[in-house]
């Protein structure tokens, strides 16, 4: 499945987009917010070994970040979790927004999902802005959710995209 819109193109990720990915985790704005992403999960996304299915963010050719979908499967409970990273170099340009946004209107109207959410660590003041632009809405902070590169647990911040709050 690969995504298009105006700017980028959101295409399955493939082993060899792995050192590029993990190049961009390792950047000090990406690892301040993921921790150390190590290859060897990379290497799992990118062979479908994950629980996640991962997508690789391009604009003009070039690699510039990672989208991925978790899909809860219960008929009751049937949801859709996104998360991201981006290259410090295509941040501030809206290009977050427009991943997100793409990912979203796929699995709200090709996959008949009705709520999406994400979580981001409650700091992240960028990334919560564009969910915000996206539409996602607050829902509470879940206190000590992850643990931080520095190992101490930091609070998240749960959001969710209803289809009807569109």
């Amino acid at each position: 499945m690969i995504l298009r819109g105006a700017r980028l193109l959101l295409r399955p990720m493939r082993p060899q987009d792995v050192p590029l990915l993990a190049a961009i985790a390792s950047e000090p704005e990406v690892a301040r917010w993921w921790g150390d992403v190590p290859e060897s999960e990379l290497v799992a996304k990118a062979a479908g070994e994950d629980d996640v299915e991962a997508f690789v963010i391009e604009l003009d050719g070039d690699v510039v970040g990672l989208i991925q979908v978790y899909e809860h499967p219960d008929p009751q409970y049937r949801h859709a979790g996104i998360d991201l990273f981006l290259s410090s170099r295509a941040t501030g340009r809206g290009l977050g927004r427009e991943a997100v946004r793409l990912l979203a209107d796929h699995l709200l109207d090709d996959r008949g999902h009705h709520r999406l959410t994400i979580d981001p660590a409650a700091g992240n003041e960028r990334a919560i802005r564009c969910y915000e632009a996206v539409g996602f809405r607050r829902v509470g902070i879940m206190r000590r959710y992850e643990r931080g590169a520095d190992g101490v647990f930091h609070d998240g911040l749960l959001m969710e995209l209803v289809r009807e709050d569109q």
